[in-house]
């Protein structure tokens, strides 16, 4: 696994997440383009990335992050954990069964849904710096 292939993956798992919103309800969705490296070990490391949803007026959101939870439960890909954050909003963890990839979507700003993102882990080429935005 690369950077790019680490990077390619989690983004495209945000957006399939993002795909669980019904469509009346989803407004737009921004990707962020750039995320930061995580390390793993030693010598692996992780991308972390995520995306915004912006919803139309008047959803409710912890009621979305509930029916999105509950479409995703049968996924083989993940475990889940759901938990109330300090400020109220319904949490939803996705851990991979297989890696350490994992996925956190919740209420965000009212009228939003955040997804965050964390790829399998990598090496990096030689030389890379793992600091900066990737």
């Amino acid at each position: 696994m690369t950077l790019e292939e680490a990077k390619a993956d989690a983004q495209a798992m945000e957006l399939e997440i993002a795909s669980l919103i019904p469509t009346d309800m989803l407004v737009n969705v921004d990707q962020k383009p750039t995320g930061v490296l995580l390390s793993c070990d030693e010598t692996k490391h992780q991308w972390a990335g995520g995306s915004t949803v912006s919803l139309a007026p008047d959803t409710d959101v912890e009621n979305l992050v509930k029916k999105m939870e509950a479409r995703i439960a049968e996924d083989d890909r993940f475990d889940s954990r759901s938990w109330l954050g300090p400020t109220g909003g319904y949490n939803v963890q996705l851990m991979s069964t297989t890696s350490a990839e994992g996925y956190i979507f919740s209420e965000g700003e009212p009228g939003t849904v955040d997804i965050n993102s964390f790829s399998e882990c990598f090496t990096l080429p030689e030389g890379v710096y793992p600091g900066g935005k990737f």
